[in-house]
């Protein structure tokens, strides 16, 4: 690892980190240490990065914001690449909207609302990255990224780039292609927007937001849902009824404001927060006979 450590460092590439905890870098605060972390100082740096960690074959893992993120306690094996502020540049030509991967979802939906530009609305309460919602065809009231994207510029693990339009991306629900079919990279999006009215634009953003606040825990620290809703049936609805609101597992809990939301309540370990995923699920399948997936992308040693 140190050869490889070295390699980077010489690339001069961005912020390179050996035993980094994940824990400073997701939502949650929860996560071991990653044996290296790169932080790329822009889109040709990430390039780079692949070449060097395809040299030494080395594992290699890519984070946003590190919201829908759950990291193993043990941490993760090889080089963790995170798109950060190197990545986030924005173009705006009329009505289409080219953002980088790093770029913050909720400062751009807010952004582009201020523009009067409709279609992001319902992106302004979620905390991730725009690379890591287009991976994960992120979504919320009734709308999601598969609806806005025109294309995505990715990298591939072979060191190729491409762009994919919309149907390339193959989305469904909180799914696209670079999640299995073809892992890659989402350096940049471009978004097909509307203009429309600024204020009821704006508007409606705010109402998303209060919603938000009013129904979900964000002012402490957690990953966003933690299960897929088994429609027509809601998973938080699902955990309230059978009585798991508020249930505290070492220090993670599950939030008495939201069911599928298991909060960072006093230095929670991954362990403890696996702890209650199991026991939703379980409860649930026993109750309801309905079986909880994971939304939550859970990461690490041993998975």
């Amino acid at each position: 690892m140190r050869q490889l450590v070295e390699a980077l460092e010489k690339a001069d590439i961005g912020k390179v980190i050996e035993g980094e905890p994940l824990k400073k870098h997701t939502t949650m605060k929860v996560g071991g240490p990653a044996d290296i972390f790169v932080e790329p100082k822009s889109m040709e740096a990430v390039k780079k990065t692949m070449e060097i960690v395809r040299q030494y074959g080395v594992h290699w893992r890519v984070i946003g914001r590190g919201s829908n993120l759950l990291v193993l306690d043990e941490g993760i094996d090889g080089v963790v690449i995170k798109l950060g502020k190197g990545i986030s540049h924005l173009k705006i030509n009329g009505e289409e909207v080219t953002a980088g991967g790093g770029y913050s979802l909720v400062a751009l939906s807010t952004l582009i609302s201020r523009k009067g530009l409709s279609g992001l609305e319902f992106a302004s309460g979620i905390p991730g990255s725009v690379g890591g919602a287009v991976y994960m065809n992120a979504g919320a009231h009734g709308s999601d990224i598969s609806q806005i994207l025109k294309k995505a510029h990715i990298l591939f693990a072979d060191g190729t780039m491409e762009w994919l339009d919309n149907e390339e991306m193959e989305f469904s629900y909180r799914h696209s292609v670079l999640q299995d079919k073809r892992p890659g990279i989402c350096l940049e999006a471009v978004f097909k927007l509307k203009a429309g009215n600024r204020e009821e634009i704006v508007g409606k953003m705010q109402h998303n937001k209060e919603y938000r606040k009013e129904t979900q825990p964000w002012d402490s620290p957690c990953a966003g849902s933690i299960f897929r809703n088994p429609l027509p049936h809601y998973a938080g609805e699902l955990i309230e009824k059978a009585g798991l609101k508020g249930r505290q597992m070492g220090g993670a809990k599950i939030s008495e404001m939201h069911g599928n939301f298991i909060v960072n309540a006093d230095d929670a370990k991954a362990s403890d927060v696996l702890a209650l995923i199991d026991l939703a699920k379980k409860t649930v399948l026993e109750k309801y006979q309905i079986e909880l997936k994971t939304e939550v992308e859970i990461i690490g040693r041993n998975k």
